[in-house]
């Protein structure tokens, strides 16, 4: 197969209403697959909400929580296999002991489903991070691997994504309109932006696609896929997260860093794109990686003494000293 269509979606999704969500995703997925895609790729925390549950008291995060075989991703596994698709979700993890992750669950239409769980988690001191790779081959040639929002700011995981032989990279966010510590990061856009959004379309298309929505991410996301020779499926939530503003901006990047598809939209949309897989064995990034060095690398797998757990270095005022 040298040509595979994705789709990336981007929605508000409902705080703490799964069955409400889970309706979004099986609406959105339908018009997707109608569409022609074979993948879907759907926020992360899309089935619960994501900036609200910082709030939450553990208690209630473990009552939100259902393991990865449990009735809401078995929901998307049915729909998967109703619509001979993938499908990518969002959800609250538990495993058997009880332990929290930010988890994303792709389930394959042949049964398959393949759970990666947030490497850098900081959105509740209760939900631990996760601490392993997924990659995995598909039904439909190639493999593809999976980095929750935070996960793909940190170079390393990408390259080792790809390493591990992923050519297409599912890169689920809530993102945009952070407060970011850094002078020139992210800003929170003012909730009234998307709350007069019909009234004032050119104030919310302006922000969503400025320096902390769509701007932010083309200072790097580009080179995530470019650097490693990988496609890109940048899905993200759009809207109202609790007290902050997600930009969407969902989007497809070839293994070039070239956006093949994307939406300025600041809605709900659902993003569809033919991935020509014959780019990636010539694409830049995928010849770089042949002339690595690795005996020159040991230092990135030394401690170096000043490693921040994620919450720490995520929520840290403090400069970096070097």
């Amino acid at each position: 197969m040298t040509s595979f269509r994705a789709a990336v979606v981007q929605f508000e999704p409902t705080p703490d209403q799964p069955e409400a969500n889970l309706g979004t995703v099986e609406r959105l997925a339908r018009d997707a697959v109608r569409g022609g895609a074979r993948l879907v790729v759907f926020p992360e925390m899309c089935l619960l909400g994501y900036w609200h549950l910082r709030r939450h008291s553990p208690e209630r995060l473990h009552e939100l929580a259902q393991r990865a075989d449990g009735p809401m991703v078995g929901r998307v596994l049915a729909l998967a296999k109703e619509l001979d698709a993938g499908i990518g979700v969002g959800f609250l993890e538990t495993d058997v002991d009880g332990k929290l992750f930010n988890a994303y669950a792709v389930c394959l239409p042949d049964g398959d489903v393949h759970v990666h769980r947030k490497l850098h988690a900081f959105e509740h001191e209760e939900i631990a991070s996760g601490s392993s790779y997924t990659v995995f081959d598909t039904p439909w040639g190639f493999r593809a691997g999976v980095l929750i929002c935070w996960d793909n700011n940190l170079v390393e995981n990408v390259r080792i994504t790809a390493l591990l032989g992923a050519t297409v990279l599912l890169a689920p966010h809530q993102t945009g309109g952070t407060n970011s510590r850094s002078p020139h990061g992210m800003k929170p856009i003012p909730l009234p932006v998307w709350e007069n959004r019909h009234t004032d379309p050119k104030a919310v298309e302006e922000a969503f696609n400025g320096p902390s929505g769509r701007g932010w991410l083309l200072r790097w996301l580009p080179a995530r896929a470019h650097d490693n020779g990988m496609f890109l499926l940048f899905s993200n939530g759009v809207g109202r997260d609790d007290d902050e503003l997600r930009t969407g901006n969902a989007m497809i990047l070839d293994p070039y860093g070239r956006i093949v598809a994307e939406t300025p939209v600041p809605d709900e949309a659902v993003v569809t794109a033919d991935l020509d897989l014959d780019l990636v064995p010539l694409a830049t990034g995928r010849r770089w990686m042949r002339g690595r060095r690795p005996e020159l690398y040991g230092l990135l797998t030394q401690v170096m003494g000043d490693e921040l757990d994620p919450r720490a270095a995520r929520f840290s005022t403090d400069p970096v000293s070097r």
